[in-house]
């Protein structure tokens, strides 16, 4: 370990690990460390045992819930979009070249005390019955424009600049109701408050168009089980080394999540959440064995929106017959059980609940002061976008450089058959 490296990154939770991927493509000498003997930190997987272990110590899992190895429970799930930031930097790094995807069954949203799937093309909004049959031809007609609008071709803009008018005067041109502006801004463009109808309405229109369409090879070294990982600093207060077990590896950059380095992040809030184990899908998804549901902030009379994930044994993430499920919502209240009561309703009867909540960190540091990058911590979303675009910004932090994602996907997955 007594050797000096380009970057040392301290817990192999995803964010960490994407960097460290990308630095190494990069041809960084990276040193990767853990004081734990397992990979993912906060985002880690667990067996059924280890489950029982984290959230009710003193019992064991009931035999009828199956063999604690067909688990594997992710501590923060999220679904990759498939034309979102995660697939583009996974297949900068290569690595998709040693990994298989399945999709998801559907995408829902709630509206009015019920569950409907989401609408991704023009022909399925006037089928959804999310709408009623004049704010579906209006639907269509905004999806339309959507599918259509290319950046790069005025003809296709409708003589609408769209870095100028907000999302509200775009959804306002198209005669959209309250509800269909709240599952489209929700549940297609992924926004997780209405402050984007303020926006300029080009990123809205380019998130929904996205949501309807490894670094050991590279010469990383891997540490776990390292305790009392210790940031050493210069008489000047840079990170120039990481100490553990007497030994110390030499580097110019440490980058880390926020437990390791807690004098220099604050707390910015909280997520509450529910791990279930159920055995049925949920109601009214069409027996779908994999899914996402969006409860938007104002069908909940919220602050924010709140999350439903499950997955089964199609992600061999349970045994057959057995599915987990995910309820999580940032925190309002201090009472979990009764604040994810909503997303709950839905999922019918659970065999098993465990609830919990965690405190949300971000730095406060300066990096260029200190060689010090820290990752925020894991929000509520069930998806990955917002996970990337912190280690993009953390990318370009370390760099200097802004991370090429312009592959094209199309091409991508015709090379890889």
């Amino acid at each position: 370990m007594d050797e000096e490296y380009d970057v040392i990154i301290l817990g192999t939770g995803l964010k960490e690990c994407i960097l460290s991927g990308l630095l190494s493509v990069d041809r960084l000498k990276v040193l990767h460390m853990d004081r734990n003997d397992y990979y993912g930190g906060e985002s880690a997987s667990l067996n059924l045992n280890q489950l029982w272990k984290k959230f009710r110590s003193s019992s064991s899992p009931p035999t009828h819930l199956g063999s604690s190895r067909d688990y594997n429970v992710d501590m923060s799930p999220k679904f990759m979009m498939a034309n979102g930031a995660l697939v583009r930097v996974l297949i900068h790094t290569d690595v998709t070249k040693y990994l298989y995807f399945k999709a998801v069954d559907g995408s829902y949203v709630y509206n009015k005390g019920k569950i409907h799937k989401v609408p991704t093309t023009d022909m399925e909004a006037l089928k959804s019955p999310l709408m009623g049959i004049f704010e579906k031809r209006r639907a269509r007609k905004f999806f339309i424009y959507v599918q259509e609008y290319l950046e790069t071709d005025p003809k296709t803009h409708d003589g609408l600049d769209l870095t100028r008018i907000t999302a509200k005067e775009l959804f306002t041109k198209y005669g959209l109701d309250d509800n269909t502006v709240d599952f489209i801004g929700h549940a297609l463009a992924l926004y997780r408050d209405d402050h984007y109808l303020c926006e300029p309405a080009l990123e809205t229109v380019k998130r929904i168009k996205a949501f309807s369409r490894l670094s050991a090879v590279y010469g990383g070294t891997y540490m776990l089980n390292k305790p009392d990982c210790k940031v050493t600093f210069d008489e000047e207060g840079k990170a120039n080394g990481v100490t553990s077990e007497g030994e110390t590896a030499r580097c110019k950059k440490v980058v880390c999540d926020p437990s390791y380095l807690p004098n220099k992040v604050k707390k910015i809030g909280k997520v509450s959440r529910a791990i279930c184990i159920m055995s049925h899908p949920i109601p009214n998804t069409n027996d779908s064995q994999s899914l996402q549901i969006i409860l938007p902030q104002k069908q909940l009379g919220r602050k924010s929106d709140m999350y439903v994930f499950c997955c089964s044994h199609s992600h061999n993430v349970a045994p057959k017959g057995k599915y987990i499920a995910f309820v999580s919502t940032e925190a309002e209240t201090d009472q979990p059980e009764k604040e994810l009561q909503p997303g709950l309703n839905l999922l019918g009867a659970v065999d098993e609940i465990f609830f919990d909540t965690y405190d949300i960190y971000e730095p406060v540091n300066e990096p260029s002061l200190d060689n010090c990058f820290i990752s925020k911590s894991y929000d509520a979303t069930t998806h990955f976008e917002t996970t990337v675009q912190d280690v993009l910004a953390m990318y370009t932090q370390i760099t200097g450089k802004v991370l090429d994602l312009s592959v094209d996907l199309s091409a991508a997955s015709a090379a890889d058959e």
